[in-house]
């Protein structure tokens, strides 16, 4: 073989190793959402606890990128991949091993926060040994790939759940050690970039933003425990804001090498990009915990079932990404951002009046249509934003967008799981009294629900578990509702703010600055 074609080899099967080693990272995102109500009726986990599942893993991910890509940086970036692998396929394992009884619930949300941590240490490393292993002539293609396969597995997760919950939930944790050996394998017969870049830490600002998010995240979430009136909850909210303006300004002002460089807002088609994927995120990743919820309590699928119903979004997605690319080759992101957004406002808002029919069939389009919106923005902003840098910069403006999106999505995931708890409980107590309920008794009840099964109240009370389905139907309508809101909002200010055509090749951001050449994570 030629040296050329061993170094094509070389550089694919670098390519395929870091695929498998972030796989799972991806996958994770949405295939626990489907098992919530079977971990809830077998682990006897609180509503507000299946929450801290799902969000425990993204809060991790958000808040450690950063930090995850500058160890890369000092540490070697092949090392951090192998143990992020090592870490995430140890706590994938150990989430499978969550034994029943009163520690289950704070068993699974450590080992889901520990899988973040994991996911944060492997996924910027990986970028980097990406764009490391490519010319500059063949990288936008591999990232096109890399970000392609990888992105596709989030349409696996919930199909893969389903099945593998209809066997045990378990397997859906467990179905990560194969592809993590996989991953394993080919990172030694590639060996990939290992050199270590020694440069300062920024250990301040790391432990500021995962203060900031950590404490913002809780007050929000957990107000539906605490409720508004509690000191706990302001605490949480004002301590967190606090910390959030002290680490801006430690970034912009005190810190000698940034975790993250905040300038690069200054550039407005990048801030507009990301003021798109947070208020996307917001809605993207939370969708599949609630259309699972209700997929499974209010229309009363099985887990495979529910899968399938999550289908329908992701067959709009898919498809509309495609053209979203198309756009944003020929006329830039504007387009397919602003038309995107507009298209999954409309969607989620018809879905939202269609919710209480509890009927597939009235609300299939309505998904579609919310699916195709954000397939049709989500590429563009993503990509549009990476091209404001210049190419030695990708991983670090990677680093950014994928903390805005994560923590885009935990905080959607706290703030509409309390909308979700507290309108169920509402409804749930309304609907059993109209039934004849006595008032203690459906007050009872209602505390009891949060996200749970409507198995709750046992197979034979079938006036009772019929007003479960539809007051969750109604409290998940609210949730769509708010999404819908949320992606007005997004249409309003893309439409208004964002730049027309396409990204320069020789983008301005970081342009002239010395540093621009030193990414986070390589």
């Amino acid at each position: 073989m030629s040296t050329q074609g061993t170094q094509a080899t070389s550089k694919n099967l670098v390519l395929a190793a870091m695929v498998f080693a972030v796989a799972m990272t991806f996958i994770d995102q949405t295939i626990v959402a489907i098992a919530v109500p079977k971990l809830q009726h077998e682990l006897g986990i609180s509503g507000d606890g299946a929450q801290w599942v799902i969000n425990g893993y993204l809060l991790s991910l958000s808040a450690l990128f950063a930090f995850g890509g500058r160890l890369g940086d000092v540490l070697g970036r092949r090392r951090m991949v192998v143990i992020g692998v090592v870490v995430f396929a140890l706590a994938s394992a150990c989430c499978g091993l969550t034994p029943k009884g009163s520690i289950a619930e704070a068993w699974l949300i450590f080992f889901r926060v520990v899988q973040g941590a994991g996911a944060a240490l492997m996924f910027p490393a990986s970028v980097a040994i990406v764009i490391a292993a490519f010319p500059v002539a063949q990288r936008g293609r591999a990232m096109a790939i890399f970000f392609g396969i990888t992105g596709g597995l989030t349409a696996i997760g919930p199909l893969a759940g389903g099945f593998l919950t209809q066997w045990t939930w378990r397997a859906i944790f467990w179905v990560n050690i194969p592809v993590a050996i996989i991953a394993l394998v080919l990172i030694r017969i590639s060996r990939p970039d290992n050199e270590k870049r020694p440069a300062k830490i920024d250990y301040r600002g790391t432990v500021l933003i995962c203060g900031a998010m950590g404490l913002i995240v809780l007050g929000l979430q957990q107000s539906s425990v605490w409720g508004w009136s509690s000191p706990a909850t302001w605490a949480c909210l004002i301590v967190g804001a606090a910390l959030m303006v002290g680490f801006v300004l430690w970034e912009l002002r005190g810190a000698e090498v940034p975790l993250l460089r905040l300038k690069i807002f200054e550039n407005r088609s990048f801030a507009v990009d990301n003021l798109a994927l947070v208020l996307m995120s917001f809605v993207f990743i939370p969708y599949f915990f609630f259309a699972s919820v209700y997929a499974q309590v209010s229309l009363g699928k099985s887990a495979s079932e529910a899968g399938e119903y999550l289908l329908y979004f992701f067959v709009g997605f898919v498809i509309l990404a495609q053209v979203g690319g198309r756009i944003l080759d020929r006329r830039g992101a504007r387009p397919a951002v602003v038309l995107g957004s507009a298209m999954s406002a409309v969607g989620f808002y018809l879905l939202a009046r269609r919710l209480p029919d509890l009927s597939l069939e009235q609300q299939k389009w309505s998904i579609l249509l919310a699916g195709g919106g954000t397939g049709l923005m989500l590429g563009p902003a993503s990509t549009d934003a990476v091209n404001r840098a210049p190419s030695t910069n990708y991983s670090e403006v990677t680093g950014i967008t994928q903390t805005v999106r994560n923590f885009g999505a935990s905080l959607g995931l706290a703030i509409l799981g309390t909308i979700l708890i507290e309108r169920d409980k509402t409804n749930v107590a309304h609907t059993l009294r109209a039934k004849g309920v006595p008032g203690p008794r459906a007050d009872h009840i209602a505390s009891q629900v949060g996200t749970s099964s409507s198995g709750t109240l046992g197979a034979g009370n079938s006036t009772a578990t019929h007003a479960i389905r539809l007051a969750t139907a109604h409290a998940t309508s609210t949730v769509f509702q708010v999404m819908a809101a949320v992606l007005a909002v997004c249409f309003v200010l893309t439409f208004l703010l964002y730049p027309r055509g396409r990204a320069s090749e020789h983008a301005e951001l970081g342009a002239g600055e010395p540093e621009a050449a030193a990414p986070l994570a390589g």
